[in-house]
């Protein structure tokens, strides 16, 4: 549906301040929390949540309360998103380059505080990883999830110790593994050994941009991986890129939950995921979701939530 007239001026009353507009230059990169902004900006909290109200108000951006935390993006209206796309075009790149400086500083915090973690817990990544959930009942889920093969090309985004590759492993006629971490690489290596598996290939690589050709895989995972990251949304769209068509993606992570000390005990940037931001993320990357399958913990602990969805296959043409 369109803007109204109304909607309109109201949405470009709500951008017309300059803060608001450095706000929404930083907001189209990623999802930023009231912290995060009030520091890239060097203004205070209550001031920046005041802006942050009547742009929400406004429908510009949107608002997502995650544990004791907010968070804020860009609105998913297309209509919405394009006003926004439209204003920031008409701005001085030259002018948001401090902020964006700023923001780089966060992100530099960030990214070093992850990586050492990552390199320091990779040893015991494994038992880590169950501190809060079944793995047994977990992984069972997942490989009746991903279905009974044979798979051409298996893909595990964020490997970690390379347990995705090892449990589906032997369906697969090749597999690859991508992670940041060199030690966690350098132990899904072993565990690849260990377990028997000759054609899987392990590469340090992103999972923003792993490099990898569109729809070269019929089965791509993110396991445990989505809240570690700034953007969420980004990676799902990137391996969704990869899927071929009839192929699948299986995205396992946490139910939302509110479990605040895990973002400084284990680095998680977000507490879990709803069904709805899960399947919108999807749709938008041209995949058909399927039910999403909840694995409640055997006692107090998380929800573990697995995701799938395909990439429609090709019909066959007729032949006259």
């Amino acid at each position: 549906m369109s803007l109204t007239a109304e909607q309109t001026i109201e949405a470009l009353r709500a951008a017309g301040e300059p803060t608001r507009l450095r706000i929404l230059a930083l907001l189209a990169g990623e999802e930023l929390s009231v912290m995060e902004l009030s520091r890239v900006l060097d203004q205070s909290q209550p001031r920046v949540s005041r802006h942050l109200k009547l742009m929400t108000d406004a429908g510009l951006i949107e608002r997502f309360p995650d544990g004791a935390r907010v968070f804020y993006r860009v609105s998913h209206d297309v209509d919405a998103r394009r006003l926004t796309d439209t204003v920031l075009d008409l701005l001085d790149d030259a002018e948001g380059e401090a902020d964006h400086a700023r923001l780089d500083a966060v992100r530099d915090e960030r990214a070093t505080a992850a990586a050492a973690y990552f390199e320091t817990v990779a040893p015991s990544w494994d038992r880590i990883r169950s501190l809060y959930v079944s793995e047994s009942a977990v992984e069972s889920a997942i490989a009746r999830a991903a279905g009974p093969g044979p798979f051409d090309r298996v893909v595990d985004l964020g490997t970690g110790s390379g347990r995705m590759l090892t449990l589906l492993g032997s369906k697969a006629r090749m597999s690859i593994g991508l992670d940041l971490s060199q030690n966690m690489l350098n132990i899904a290596r072993a565990n690849v050994v260990k377990a028997g598996l000759d054609k899987v290939e392990l590469r340090h690589g992103d999972i923003f941009a792993t490099r990898l050709p569109n729809q070269s895989a019929d089965l791509v995972l993110v396991h445990q991986v989505l809240h570690y990251l700034v953007d969420p949304a980004a990676a799902v769209a990137e391996a969704a890129r990869l899927v071929s068509p009839g192929g699948k993606l299986l995205i396992v992570d946490f139910a939302p939950h509110d479990l605040e000390q895990l973002r400084d005990e284990h680095q998680h940037r977000r507490l879990g995921f709803a069904d709805e931001e899960i399947g919108r993320w999807l749709a938008e990357a041209g995949l058909d979701a399927s039910a999403s399958i909840a694995l409640p913990p055997d006692t107090a602990g998380l929800t573990v939530t697995i995701w799938t969805a395909t990439r429609p296959a090709i019909a066959k043409r007729s032949v006259a």
